[in-house]
């Protein structure tokens, strides 16, 4: 597998690095692309930045819509696959194929200056101590991988996510779903102790923002919802972005906030935004 290094294209940093791994996502459609860092690379380089993900996959894999974005890939002999089964109790998610863990030393080490880095787990795939060799980043997390576990047959449950303060003394700020902690209060109030930012997103309800010993509701426009996949990822990216821009995380959020409604009135990976909308949202905020 060639591919390991020669998708490495630069020995310069990029300004945005997702690590996480991209995923295959068995649809009724057939599979499409998807992952955490997928949609977070793919709207980082729409708002102009120069993005690189560290990730993994299979050699058979070719995830097309990242084609111009700088790759640090991790030989592996699966891609992580996701399938969503419908049932008459509810939605089960179920994992077929696992990719190779990422660890620290597995990330070139110009990209180690990256100023914003954002760990995106989907399959509790990342090394809990890799936030310690960016000692000058601003570390954004969504954890949700962090919070799966799963049984023999692939499918997947909760599970609380233990090394949350081992990660969150590097991070700057933290994005999670009311879903990622299965509506428990008293999960998101622990978080809250340990973070220095949180962001509890909730869907059509808006977004939560915990700073400062403070909390504000962020109110979404109303839209037509058609595809909520990747929302919180898109939001997710938007607001690291923003934040590291300002240091403001309410109007980061009220950002993030109109890029991921956006994004859901779009199927799939066409929820990105293009840059004439992150333009045009950046444009309302201020």
């Amino acid at each position: 597998m060639t591919f390991e290094t020669t998708l490495v294209t630069t020995d310069k940093p990029p300004q945005y690095l997702g690590i996480g791994h991209v995923t295959r996502d068995l649809t009724p459609d057939g599979p499409v692309l998807g992952g955490t860092v997928s949609y977070a690379a793919l709207t980082a380089a729409a708002m102009g930045l120069k993005v690189g993900i560290a990730t993994s996959y299979s050699g058979d894999f070719e995830p097309k819509a990242l084609r111009e974005i700088m790759k640090r890939v991790i030989p592996a002999k699966e891609t992580t696959t996701f399938e969503n089964i419908n049932t008459p109790n509810g939605r089960v998610q179920r994992i077929h194929h696992l990719a190779s863990p990422i660890h620290a030393n597995t990330i070139p080490i110009p990209w180690r200056n990256c100023p914003i880095v954002h760990l995106g787990p989907v399959t509790n795939e990342i090394e809990a101590g890799i936030a310690e060799i960016f000692p000058n980043a601003m570390i954004g997390i969504t954890p949700q991988g962090w919070m799966r576990r799963w049984d023999d047959q692939g499918n997947v449950y909760y599970k609380q996510w233990e090394d949350a303060a081992k990660m969150l003394k590097f991070a700057s700020a933290v994005v999670l779903s009311i879903e990622d902690v299965q509506h428990d209060e008293n999960e998101i109030e622990r978080l809250v102790e340990m973070s220095r930012i949180l962001i509890v997103t909730e869907g059509a309800e808006g977004a939560r923002v915990y700073w400062n010993g403070d909390v504000r509701k962020i109110r979404p426009p109303k839209v037509t919802e058609v595809d909520a996949t990747g929302a919180g990822d898109i939001f997710a990216t938007a607001f690291f972005i923003r934040y590291s821009q300002t240091r403001d995380p309410w109007t980061a959020a009220e950002f993030a906030t109109k890029i991921a409604c956006q994004s859901v009135t779009r199927t799939g990976m066409s929820g990105i935004p293009t840059p004439s909308e992150a333009q045009k949202h950046l444009i309302e905020i201020l």
